[in-house]
């Protein structure tokens, strides 16, 4: 009936016009309204569920949760105390000790004292006479940087330097080295070898001595005396050093 109120189990209608549901929440003032705290804590539950579910799903995405294993591939400021950092320094010390050895066995230059006339002119008789004496080779093996040949003498001058060691554990290392630098068909300093002197070298070198390296010095010792002594006594180098030292000669 008109004027009559509504009945206690029904819900006012919106002032809008729009029918409550389940999907809006209550509008203030009426039975259904939930109290601010509730509210509160409907938040905080589904921040904590978030907060739960991230973890996880930053585990399953590489390189972000899951960098245990291999931190020091991703990340360099994780590799201080990793092993990796271990391995690397052990291999650069060992890079570094190889290079020192191949520096103190093969100077730049040898030490030696200023040819006279008379010497650089003995260099011409004889190529044993050249190679016996520190500035005849130092003369020799800048002619053969000029032609791009120097890793003979080179090769030559690491022979006669395992020769001269006595301690077995430095022979074997610089017969390794030896073997690296000139010997391997990987190495851009490799000499020139017949198939009979390598694999008399590959069998010395199952125990390295001295005098693994006779057969291929003597064969390079040959090469040199046959193909670049000749075109040394005739070149430039050589041909400046003698009007060199004939200059200081008439000056003194």
């Amino acid at each position: 009936m008109a004027g009559e109120p509504p009945s206690p189990t029904e819900e006012p209608a919106a002032a809008n016009g729009c029918e409550p549901c389940k999907d809006c929440p209550p509008a203030p003032g009426t039975e259904g309204q939930t109290p601010m705290g509730s509210e509160r804590m409907e938040m905080r539950k589904r921040q904590t569920s978030v907060a739960q579910e991230t973890p996880s799903s930053a585990q399953e995405q590489p390189g972000v949760g899951n960098r245990g294993s291999n931190a020091c591939c991703f990340c360099w400021c994780c590799c201080c105390s990793c092993s990796c950092l271990t391995v690397r320094n052990q291999d650069e010390r060992t890079r570094a000790a190889s290079h020192e050895l191949r520096t103190d066995a093969i100077p730049n230059c040898e030490e030696s004292s200023t040819p006279t006339l008379e010497d650089v002119n003995a260099w011409a008789q004889s190529f044993d006479k050249l190679m016996r004496t520190p500035a005849g080779r130092n003369a020799f093996r800048e002619f053969l940087r000029t032609e791009f040949s120097e890793e003979n003498m080179l090769f030559w001058m690491a022979c006669e330097e395992l020769k001269q060691e006595s301690n077995k554990n430095l022979i074997e290392e610089k017969a390794r080295l030896i073997y690296e630098d000139y010997i391997s068909i990987l190495s851009p300093k490799e000499v020139s070898l017949d198939s009979r002197v390598r694999e008399v070298i590959n069998r010395n070198m199952l125990e390295p001595s001295q005098h693994t390296f006779d057969d291929a010095q003597l064969q390079i010792y040959t090469l040199m005396h046959r193909d670049s002594y000749p075109r040394f006594m005739n070149s430039a180098v050589y041909k400046d050093l003698v009007q060199s030292i004939s200059e200081k000669s008439t000056e003194a």
